[in-house]
């Protein structure tokens, strides 16, 4: 009785934890969704590589999203077959972690590349774009509290005289505000966007990181489990 104790105990820790994957992977969803928003529409970063992270990040939830289901099915069942499946299924997403992770590291001075080019994009782009666009970029520089893509000084094509910038340069936004004012450091924020968007950037991907590493460590602990309950079903206890 003991032993078979133990495995049910062991199965329902298979089913919670493949619970948990199933939130994960829907959360992982959710957030890429969000990231890939964000990207384009408030950190204006139209680059095509820049969308490989959140398109992964939605990949991912989708495939742990269906393998977790599966797995809750395989231990709710006491199914050998779809117990294992779900072990080895999750054995590969743990390595696909881990070389993302990797590819991860070896790439993050991309990210300043990718930044740059979006930045200075946008600027160039800025007076002949829709008035969508003008809102977003101002939006942007709005927040965080910059101007053009290294200083303010990047927009010295904004208008003929050379020495305007958009409004939202300014410290205190107000109509024209940002007319003569290209170098005022009194009315015109001087640092650019780049550092900026890639501060945010970084802290955004601290806790993308953290919440990776907790994922993976329960998915460790899931596969572990799993392979006890297929140790238990193959040895044939019943386990209710």
């Amino acid at each position: 009785m003991a032993v078979e104790g133990g495995l049910k105990c062991v199965k329902y820790l298979v089913f919670f934890f493949n619970f948990i994957f199933w939130l994960c992977g829907l959360a992982l969803i959710v957030v890429g969704v969000l990231v890939q928003i964000s990207l384009h529409s408030e950190l204006m970063i139209n680059d095509a590589s820049a969308s490989g992270a959140p398109i992964l990040l939605i990949a991912l939830g989708v495939i742990v999203f269906l393998i977790a289901f599966f797995g809750c099915c395989g231990a709710w069942k006491e199914n050998f077959c779809m117990v294992s499946t779900f072990a080895v299924l999750m054995s590969l997403i743990i390595i696909a972690e881990i070389a993302a992770a990797i590819l991860g590291y070896v790439y993050r001075g991309k990210v300043t590349d990718v930044v740059s080019d979006s930045l200075t994009d946008m600027i160039s782009k800025y007076n002949a774009s829709s008035p969508q666009f003008k809102a977003a970029v101002d939006k942007l520089q709005h927040n965080l509290k910059c101007c053009g893509a290294n200083s303010s000084l990047d927009w010295r094509s904004y208008s003929s005289e050379g020495d305007t910038v958009p409004d939202s340069c300014c410290i205190t936004v107000s109509q024209g505000c940002g007319q003569g004012t290209l170098a005022d450091a009194s009315k015109v924020y001087q640092k650019g966007c780049q550092d900026a968007v890639e501060t945010l950037l970084q802290k955004n991907i601290q806790w993308v990181i953290v919440a990776a590493l907790v994922i993976a460590l329960l998915q460790v602990l899931g596969v572990v489990f799993a392979c006890l309950l297929m140790k238990g079903i193959r040895s044939g206890y019943e386990v209710m």
